[in-house]
């Protein structure tokens, strides 16, 4: 399995105890790191008004990682469009790859937009998704785990999300359409935008910069559709809405129209991971995920990521339990060959042409050893 590489996505977590400044500097380290380790991306995430996660602003951590290293590629998973331009967006990674050029990925996400139209993402929650590759009871025919799907409508509506809109947002701005938006970006890369009225603009810099440009996605909707017509690369997310991720591939793959980048589709999926020299120890590192999901899940925001003291200590109710399931059931924690294995497993359901390990533990030095140990079994396969 080492003719599929594995990349790095990181959320730039703060561990109790611990300031957002320490994060920064973790994140900086194991991006040398797993660099050294032979991973192939570093990507970092997008996330806002979480006291527990400090990566709000990818261009920055990723000016900031690619001074920091030489040859593993670094980019966004996800720059959020919602809140964003499409000229805002070409110019800042257009800077970075101005001084670090060649090695740069400009991913999209949808997050923070328009409502889409109607897709496979108005299923309900625990509802029946239909897929090419069969899930029975709960599983694909080769092993992989495919929970019921999870409803991200409370989250939505809360109290907390509306404050974020508002605050990333101009007064009175509306989002442009996903499509368009990602038209606009395309177009002012290539140096062909137009504007309707007939006007040229031109990103400087940022035409012409040699950014590999993906979509993420977590269902088969607008991202898949988006990804595919315009021949793009597509990022499935398995480690956040493991219920979609093959609606989401065969989504992209069913979309997908050959482009001058690409003749034929190209998918990375992501995994949440936790490795260690047994399960024992594995688990135990991997015990602040629940508590820390489920913070993400009631809305009050990503907690600092506990240590497994306190992890142990938090008191589960079932609709705790029920709230965080399709998430901890589809980590995969173990040795390096249990890992592994999940790994391969994931990679064939999917036909995913790279995987995209992300890894929180409390310590920092934890996780870089599972980074690492991964590393090394994943060679030798």
């Amino acid at each position: 399995m080492s003719g599929i590489p594995l990349g790095v996505l990181d959320l730039v977590p703060v561990p109790s105890g611990s300031t957002a400044t320490d994060a920064l500097h973790n994140s900086i380290d194991l991006a040398q790191q797993t660099e050294r380790f032979g991973y192939t991306r570093y990507w970092v995430a997008e996330h806002h008004l979480n006291p527990g996660v400090a990566g709000t602003s990818p261009a920055v951590v990723l000016a900031l990682t690619a001074s920091a290293t030489s040859t593993i590629r670094i980019g966004s998973g996800a720059v959020l469009l919602g809140h964003r331009t499409a000229l805002s967006t070409v110019e800042e990674f257009g800077l970075i790859d101005a001084l670090h050029p060649g090695r740069l990925d400009l991913g999209l996400g949808r997050s923070g937009g328009r409502p889409p139209g109607p897709s496979a993402d108005s299923v309900p929650a625990g509802g029946p998704v239909v897929t090419a590759t069969p899930v029975i009871d709960g599983h694909t025919p080769n092993g992989l785990r495919i929970p019921p799907r999870f409803s991200f409508e409370h989250l939505l509506g809360s109290p907390r999300f509306a404050l974020q809109q508002r605050l990333l947002r101009q007064p009175n701005a509306e989002s442009q359409e996903y499509g368009e938006q990602i038209d606009d970006i395309l177009a002012l890369l290539r140096g062909t935008y137009r504007s309707a009225d007939g006007v040229e603009a031109h990103a400087v810099p940022g035409e012409g910069a040699a950014v590999q440009v993906w979509i993420l996605g977590s269902s088969g909707g607008q991202s898949a559709d988006v990804a595919g017509r315009n021949g793009l690369r597509f990022a499935a997310n398995y480690h956040v809405s493991p219920a979609t991720v093959l609606e989401a591939t065969e989504g992209y793959r069913a979309a997908f129209q050959p482009s001058d980048d690409l003749d034929k589709p190209y998918i990375s999926v992501s995994a949440d991971v936790v490795v260690a020299q047994d399960d024992a120890t594995a688990r135990e590192l991997a015990a602040g995920y629940g508590p820390w999901v489920r913070s993400i899940r009631t809305a009050e925001g990503a907690i600092a990521f506990p240590t497994p003291e306190q992890a142990h200590a938090h008191v589960w109710t079932d609709a705790d339990r029920a709230l965080v399931a399709d998430r901890v059931d589809t980590q995969f924690v173990g040795t390096p060959g249990h890992v592994a294995d999940q790994l391969e497993r994931l990679q064939e359901a999917t036909g995913a042409d790279e995987l995209v390990i992300t890894t929180i533990t409390h310590d920092h030095a934890d996780r870089v050893r599972s980074y690492r140990l991964l590393a090394e079994e994943w060679q030798r396969r």
